[in-house]
């Protein structure tokens, strides 16, 4: 098959790479031209991916007009507050598949629904799991979760597999979003529990009471329960929240560690996706009346600046109550 990756921070050219490995045409196009003219001079993202070596076979070119009309599919790996305008882009692609892990803000739009309002005659699907940009780079054994149309889903999966990344397939694509945003924000209370250094107990036990948590707030908003048990929920939950790479988790230890969200945020290369999807969650679960109290917290402590140790005191505080499945909370 013939792949467009648009986007080449790492995730975007992690996936080159894999393509490439795997044998198929891959053309990899960053956002800005002088971006396009260093990797293709250098054969290396030393911004997001250095001392990895792009394969020769990876056309890297900034002119996108150049390189659609021959694709089979493309993926947008890009933030998800550029997702939408990154579409408006690929108008005429057939298959497009996204890597974002965030909702919209101000209308919480999960990634494939921005995609599928502004490309209405596409198949359109999304691509998760628990896979660090680097670890598919290099060829780490890897797994992800590919929910799209079912016409769709069986030539794309057998494209995108190949001996260092396996591909499973999923209908519920919203369970499959869901599960990429949501672990984006359990990731930032991971860290700030890491900041507070508070051991594994604490974290042990907020992960699994964020696993219940997400259970809750995704089939409250029409994903199925399974989903979560998946690589695109426990699976991507338990690797952001205890990777050294993620990106989220490392924010929430710095502010663990007593540094301010802004100066946190100010001058960043890279996206902490789960800062604004945490104020898009919030309000969608104040909206439905769905007790989300971890997120409510993280919430507390990003946009109200309230400080992690009072968010935990908060938590710890709340009504006793007997555990049952995380499925039926």
């Amino acid at each position: 098959m013939n792949f467009v990756v648009v986007g080449a921070g790492a995730w975007g050219t992690a996936m080159a790479l894999h393509l490439a490995r795997a044998g198929h045409g891959v053309a990899l196009v960053p956002r800005r031209p002088e971006q396009a003219r260093e990797l293709a001079a250098t054969r290396e993202n030393r911004d997001y991916l250095p001392g990895i070596a792009l394969s020769p076979s990876i056309r890297i070119t900034a002119a996108l007009a150049e390189v659609l009309p021959g694709a089979d599919a493309v993926l947008l790996a890009c933030p998800a507050q550029a997702l939408r305008e990154t579409s408006a882009r690929v108008r005429g692609a057939h298959v497009v598949v996204s890597l974002a892990k965030g909702l919209e803000v101000g209308t919480h739009l999960r990634p494939s629904e921005v995609i599928a309002a502004v490309l209405p005659g596409a198949a359109v699907g999304s691509l998760a799991g628990p896979t660090n940009a680097l670890g598919v780079a290099r060829g780490d054994p890897s797994a992800m979760v590919l929910a799209t149309d079912a016409e769709a889903a069986a030539a794309l999966q057998a494209a995108l597999s190949g001996p260092t990344l396996r591909v499973y397939t999923s209908d519920d694509l919203p369970g499959v979003e869901f599960g990429g945003c949501l672990k984006n924000i359990y990731a930032i209370a991971a860290g700030c529990s890491d900041g507070l250094r508070l051991g594994d107990n604490t974290k042990a036990a907020l992960l699994t009471r964020a696993l219940a948590e997400m259970v809750r707030v995704g089939t409250a908003l029409g994903a199925r329960a399974e989903t979560f048990y998946g690589l695109s929920g426990f699976g991507d939950l338990v690797a952001t929240c205890y990777g050294g790479w993620s990106r989220n988790r490392e924010f929430g230890q710095h502010i663990g560690e007593g540094r301010g969200v802004a100066e946190l945020l100010a001058g960043r290369r890279t996206v902490v996706e789960g800062y604004k999807t945490t104020e898009s969650f919030a309000e969608l679960c104040a909206q439905r009346q769905i007790d989300a109290p971890i997120l409510r917290e993280v919430r507390a402590i990003l946009a109200e600046g309230k400080k992690p140790a009072a968010a935990l005191a908060a938590l710890m505080s709340r009504g006793l109550k007997r555990e049952h499945a995380a499925a039926a909370q």
